[in-house]
């Protein structure tokens, strides 16, 4: 599913991106972008780098989103085909 279609299923009003599930799905675009640059330029330590650090992000927003509404998760992470 497209960014753009996942962000308005998702979104609480019609400029939100600060909510937990945009922001997972904003992160989860960047760190796809990353992995595809990380595949054609495999020595680009600073772009490693910060993949590890947005997939730490997203790790710990995904955590918050389960303590407090596991439907919730369980439907993003199905949504997103994201492991866990």
């Amino acid at each position: 599913m497209p960014k753009v279609d996942l962000m308005k299923k998702y979104r609480v009003h019609p400029d939100d991106t600060g909510s937990v599930e945009v922001q997972v799905i904003l992160l989860t675009e960047k760190i796809n972008d990353l992995a595809k640059h990380l595949k054609e330029h495999g020595k680009d330590q600073d772009s490693r780098l910060g993949l590890v650090k947005l997939v730490g992000k997203r790790r710990r927003l995904l955590d918050y989103l389960k303590k407090q509404d596991s439907a919730k998760y369980d439907k993003l992470i199905a949504d997103l085909k994201l492991r866990k």
